[in-house]
């Protein structure tokens, strides 16, 4: 199926029965994705048939009433993705993104560069799976400040689109340097609730995995889908949207990731304590089927 500006199918199972309702895509997004800014309509614009007030960039809520993941409706380009995620949380970054939600910079400054405590709950359930020196991958893992198990790794390459600087002793690899390294665990925490095509990233991580490869995917249980299991009226609750465009459910990563080819052999649910708020986070094991 070819990509979608604006998604008409599921982005996990590519169900067609797909729900919708109106919303917004907050200002920071817009700009720099599109370039839009809000615009005010005053009543001297003398217009018939609009309403005065605020105009903001328009979008809807989708939800998929097969496995029940609820996203945005557009489905952003590799150019509006890099705009988007250039120098994430950097200080332009941050200076621009407080422009336009005053309060921000204040509320992100005492998390940015330090590692999450959550982390180490990660490594333990991690640790058992894999050997003692691990050779390491993290897709999508920023500086590699956050990336479980980088301590006692043998080798730790992280691939990320942001163009931080990396923390030792994390090294930068893109993906046609990812072959053939025999990786025991490929991480992918935080990425596919940011990205407009998740199934077509884990593909792209197959080539990293060879038949021993463990590979962890991690997403947020955002509070929305959490507090509504199994819910399929989500979409009108979902008024606004910012850089997470896709919200998953149980249902909706065990069909992404077994539609990829993988076989899941564990999960977890996870609660985490960011100290500004108390979140969960769902990760999968999988790997490629074994072979008969």
């Amino acid at each position: 199926m070819p990509t979608e500006f604006i998604a008409s199918h599921c982005i996990c199972c590519q169900s067609a029965r797909l729900e919708k309702s109106p919303a917004v895509l907050m200002p920071f997004i817009a700009k720099r994705t599109f370039g839009h800014e809000p615009l005010e309509i005053p009543a001297e614009w003398g217009m018939r048939n609009l309403k005065t007030g605020m105009a903001y960039t328009l979008c809807n809520s989708l939800q998929c009433m097969d496995c029940g993941v609820l996203f945005l409706d557009y489905r952003f380009t590799d150019a509006q993705m890099q705009r988007l995620y250039k120098g994430y949380l950097d200080k332009d970054y941050i200076a621009e993104r407080d422009h336009y939600e005053p309060g921000f910079a204040t509320d992100i400054a005492p998390y940015i560069h330090g590692r999450h405590t959550y982390v180490a709950a990660v490594e333990a359930w991690l640790s058992t799976r894999v050997p003692p020196r691990p050779r390491i991958l993290d897709w999508g893992g920023g500086s590699g400040i956050n990336t479980p198990l980088i301590a006692s790794s043998s080798l730790a390459h992280v691939y990320d689109i942001s163009g931080n600087e990396l923390v030792a002793p994390a090294q930068r690899v893109d993906p046609d340097g990812m072959h053939g390294q025999g990786y025991d665990l490929v991480l992918c925490r935080h990425v596919l609730e940011h990205v407009p095509f998740p199934f077509d990233l884990v593909t792209r991580m197959l080539p990293a995995l060879d038949d021993h490869t463990l590979l962890y995917i991690e997403v947020p249980h955002e509070p929305l889908v959490n507090q509504n299991p199994d819910s399929r009226e989500l979409a009108p609750m979902k008024r606004v949207w910012h850089e997470h465009i896709n919200f998953f459910g149980i249902t909706a990563m065990l069909r992404l990731i077994e539609r990829a080819g993988l076989e899941v052999i564990d999960r977890h649910v996870l609660p985490i304590d960011l100290e500004y708020r108390k979140e969960e986070v769902i990760g999968f094991l999988a790997r490629k089927p074994s072979k008969p």
